[in-house]
């Protein structure tokens, strides 16, 4: 009975909690309407976290993007602007796959955003990079062209409390506040 008890409890739970949980995909198209902002994972790079002597300015000294991973982010640019996102504003992670992950969607220039890093190794500094996040998607035009942010799990999972796949993503649409609204994944084909 008890076994049967919690097997419910875990359910319910997972009904409960659609954005861990549910599949609520929209359409990449979204992302062209005004105020939009696609939160993406970086594209495929084997491994979990980085190697010991991992140095920020040094790409030799990371996990990096394989040719699946190149291929993977190229592919998403294309979808992207067969839907209508020709260009955007594009911010990304200071990690060589995120940053390119952002060079090879060829969305335009794209700028290093700090508040987008990792903080894998460093869980002591997540409040610290949520809240530079939240402060920075505030500051966003609530009607502005597309934006789009280049960053790893742990910082999704911190700020939308969602798991993505390599390369998957969320678009939300601006409010002038640091919680904007989540509208749902991005298919990731």
């Amino acid at each position: 009975m008890r076994r049967r008890s919690f097997i419910c409890l875990v359910g319910f739970t997972a009904l409960s909690t659609p954005s861990v949980f549910a599949t609520n995909n929209v359409p990449l198209a979204e992302l062209a309407r005004p105020g939009r902002v696609l939160m993406l994972r970086h594209a495929f790079a084997p491994g979990t976290g980085d190697p010991p002597r991992f140095r920020l300015s040094d790409c030799a000294t990371q996990r990096n993007l394989d040719e699946a991973g190149r291929a993977q982010a190229r592919e998403l640019g294309e979808r992207l602007a067969t839907a209508g996102v020709g260009r955007a504003t594009v911010y990304s992670s200071q990690w060589c796959r995120c940053l390119e992950t952002a060079r090879l969607l060829q969305l335009g220039e794209v700028t290093a955003l700090p508040a987008l890093n990792s903080f894998f190794s460093r869980p002591q500094d997540r409040q610290a990079r949520v809240s530079a996040l939240r402060a920075f998607l505030a500051g966003l035009p609530v009607a502005g062209q597309p934006v789009v942010l280049v960053t790893h799990q742990v910082t999704i999972n911190a700020f939308a409390d969602a798991s993505v796949p390599s390369g998957g993503g969320s678009i939300f649409q601006l409010n002038g506040s640091g919680s904007p609204r989540w509208l749902g994944s991005i298919p990731t084909h």
